[in-house]
């Protein structure tokens, strides 16, 4: 049947229609089976190819001879073309195989030079290679498909190792510092904790930055705006508690002692000091800039962005020999505007509210285990705080791992096994929850001001015990007000400021810059680390008022001290590179009104706690 279905496809072309089929075809038959055989040749493909070839021979007649013909002009070279091809293809696979070891070989040397030349306290974190001629390990493969490692480090990075230096840490829960009447206290919440606490954004959410929005649209027109309202704001505050009449223009001469209202800028691009001090005046005051002699002055602090008020001699026009300086007055604080009932005062009274402060990272720098977050996670089911407040980061975007790509998840999938792991192991102690984002935070929005974060796939339950809050923010906890940035200002102004026979501590003068300015970051203009959106800063970043607990964590060595009335806390963070960090508590207490209207402070104890 093979052999006749060839003929009849070979006496289908418009060529043969007229040929008388003899005992000729009967051998053709055979050959051409054989043909096909022996070359590989398809029965279709076969006909298309005599086809083609009688064609370009005027019609050739398929005979033995023509045939014989065809096999060696056409089917033959087919077959050399076949095989030089595969061997041309094998040898690209040896070849490729070769110069992808030779890249991987080459690539690993280069990572040895490049540790030669590091430091040695981060050690070596090379990332795992790996091919169809040198897969991952099985016991690899079981750690990161195990559905029950939840936190383990396995689940985000090729690296398994726990951080030996934070597991071999030294003065574990060890209080660091103290504040208030701490001797004989008990560190722990209500009965029930976080009944019947209330946690909520002081302004409302109608007034408060609740969702994402566009930003990287701003003008430098509006900035300008934004700075220059800023001036005009302030300066109304030193000019009614001062009881000045008006300001003079900075830049006009004058032969009498006058009073100028400026902001702090640098003559240059470099760092502040006092020989390039410049005092830059609102529109209301000429908006000129005028250089500014500090040699008079027995005590200053400055930093640029301040704006300040100054009493001088201006003769020539062209700088200022200030004589006094004049800083901002912080706003007043809260005043519940409703009376709570008398139960409700007693039992504020007699159980305090424990307030539990802790900041990102949850990691240690050499490795993706959140050990750190976990016994964090400890020391909550323990004292069973009443609040906990969680300031990123979460995914920390400086994290060695992260910044080498070395991670197997997104980055929102380990933001979101993060936090499942926070509200599912406090669940038997109900805290209520307050999650702030941070700059670092590499999933989330790259802003200052920066919206809360998004948690779609919380419970009906789980959503009462959390709240989702921007950074920076004023919180209103059960008739305290809590003022909260996971921004380091403190290091950004402390770079940046400059002072002069004060006597004062340098961090206590940065707190009383920020309550005086009445802003989360009065700095201008910011560090590079901050990408800020001026017009969303002038609604969201200002201070409402001044704050009860002001938390405010930094780099810089944790504290808590009394600034002006505001207890301000920096709990330090929770990882220090490859050791463990801090943490801080707090009772709030409020205390019942004074009969001489005299404020006391409603923070009567606080620690700063080494995880």
């Amino acid at each position: 049947m093979f052999q006749w279905y060839i003929h009849n496809k070979i006496c289908q072309n418009p060529f043969y229609k007229t040929h008388t089929f003899d005992g000729v075809f009967c051998l053709l038959h055979i050959s051409v089976v054989e043909q096909c055989i022996c070359n590989r040749v398809k029965v279709d493909e076969m006909v298309l190819e005599w086809v083609a070839y009688s064609t370009t021979k005027n019609g050739l007649k398929l005979t033995m001879q023509t045939l014989e013909q065809f096999e060696h002009e056409i089917l033959s070279k087919r077959n050399k073309s076949k095989q030089s091809f595969k061997r041309e293809e094998t040898h690209n696979r040896t070849r490729d195989i070769h110069t992808l070891q030779d890249l991987i070989k080459a690539e690993e040397e280069e990572e040895n030079l490049l540790d030669s030349y590091s430091t040695p306290a981060k050690g070596s974190q090379k990332r795992a290679l790996t091919t169809p001629e040198h897969p991952h390990s099985k016991r690899s493969v079981a750690l990161l498909s195990s559905p029950g490692l939840l936190l383990s480090p396995a689940s985000f990075s090729p690296s398994v190792t726990p951080s030996q230096k934070y597991s071999q840490r030294s003065a574990k829960g060890e209080v660091m510092v103290s504040f208030g009447a701490v001797q004989g206290t008990r560190w722990a919440g209500r009965k029930t904790p976080g009944a019947g606490v209330q946690v909520e954004l002081l302004e409302g959410p109608e007034d408060s930055l609740c969702s994402s929005y566009k930003y990287m649209f701003q003008r430098l027109r509006d900035v300008r705006n934004v700075l220059t309202e800023k001036i005009e704001e302030l300066g109304e505050g030193l000019r009614s508690h001062f009881s000045i009449e008006e300001f003079s223009p900075v830049s006009l001469p004058a032969q009498d002692v006058i009073t100028v209202l400026g902001q702090v800028c640098c003559d240059s691009n470099g760092k502040l000091n006092a020989q390039s001090v410049l005092l830059e005046a609102g529109p209301e005051q000429g908006g000129q800039q005028v250089p500014v002699d500090l040699s008079e002055l027995k005590e200053y602090s400055l930093f640029p962005g301040q704006v300040v008020m100054m009493e001088g001699m201006n003769t020539t026009g062209r700088k200022l020999v200030a004589s006094k300086l004049y800083e901002g007055v912080p706003l007043p604080f809260y005043t519940p505007g409703v009376k709570m009932e008398m139960d409700e005062v007693c039992v504020r009274q007699i159980f305090p509210m424990n307030v539990l402060v802790a900041c990102g990272p949850y990691t240690p720098s050499d490795g993706l285990t959140f050990d750190p977050l976990i016994d964090l996670i400890n020391v909550i089911v323990k004292d069973r705080p009443d609040v906990c407040l969680l300031l990123g980061p979460f995914v920390d975007s400086k994290h060695e791992q992260i910044e080498k790509a070395q991670v197997t998840e997104t980055f929102e999938a380990i933001f979101s096994r993060c936090i499942e792991s926070i509200v599912d192991g406090t669940n038997s102690v109900g805290c209520r929850l307050v999650f702030v984002p941070s700059q670092r935070d590499i999933h989330h929005h790259f802003i200052y001001p920066q919206p809360p974060f998004t948690l779609p796939n919380l419970s009906k339950e789980q959503a009462q015990r959390i709240t989702l809050v921007p950074d920076p923010c004023t919180l209103l906890i059960d008739g305290v007000t809590f003022g909260v940035t996971s921004t380091d200002i403190l290091f950004h102004m402390g770079a940046e400021e400059i002072s002069c026979g004060t006597g004062s501590e340098r961090f206590s003068r940065i707190l009383k810059h920020m309550l005086t300015q009445r802003s989360y970051y009065p700095l201008y203009p910011p560090v590079e680390d901050v990408n800020m959106d001026y017009e969303k800063f002038q609604s969201y970043g200002q201070m409402p008022l001044t704050p009860d607990i002001l938390i405010i964590p930094s780099e810089l060595r944790y504290f808590i001290k009394d600034v002006v009335g505001c207890v301000c806390v920096n709990p330090g963070r929770l990882t220090k590179g490859q050791v463990g960090g801090t943490y801080g508590r707090l009772l709030i207490q409020r205390p019942a009104p004074s009969e001489d209207g005299t404020r006391q402070i409603p923070c009567s104890a606080a620690q700063v706690v080494k995880i």
